[in-house]
């Protein structure tokens, strides 16, 4: 489990392997991660966009932008939580996300709540971080 709070904002991360998605003999490897995000905080705030960084075990960097996530843009009260679960292929064994989410409070002030960089690894596969 990996963990980051920004500004009340604690987003928690847990990834897996998928191995029935995964087709190592064509470069192809493929890995879930279930994120929660909590409001400990005293605002209301909306989650607006995501921005990935995804990096293979070669060091080769894909950046991903979209607007919310999962198809939502969650609003979160103190005390509220969200989940949900997504995926990443890799043609490596091994690699590392991190990121931001783009939160607005309900007076309009946006700031970046941070993903914490976590590995992408394949069971007894070395861990290499860039």
């Amino acid at each position: 489990m990996y963990k980051a709070v920004t500004r009340g904002i604690s987003v928690t991360v847990v990834p897996r392997y998928m191995p029935e998605e995964s087709s190592p003999d064509d470069g192809r490897y493929f890995f879930a991660y279930t994120v929660e995000i909590i409001n400990t905080g005293l605002d209301q705030v909306q989650l607006r966009a995501r921005h990935w960084r995804i990096t293979d075990e070669h060091g080769h960097v894909q950046e991903v932008r979209g607007t919310g996530v999962v198809g939502e843009e969650p609003v979160l009260g103190p005390g509220e939580s969200f989940s949900y679960t997504s995926g990443c292929p890799l043609t490596t064994p091994s690699g590392t996300m991190q990121g931001t989410y783009l939160m607005e409070t309900a007076s309009g002030e946006t700031f970046d709540a941070e993903i914490p960089a976590f590995s992408l690894d394949i069971p007894r596969a070395k861990r290499v971080l860039h």
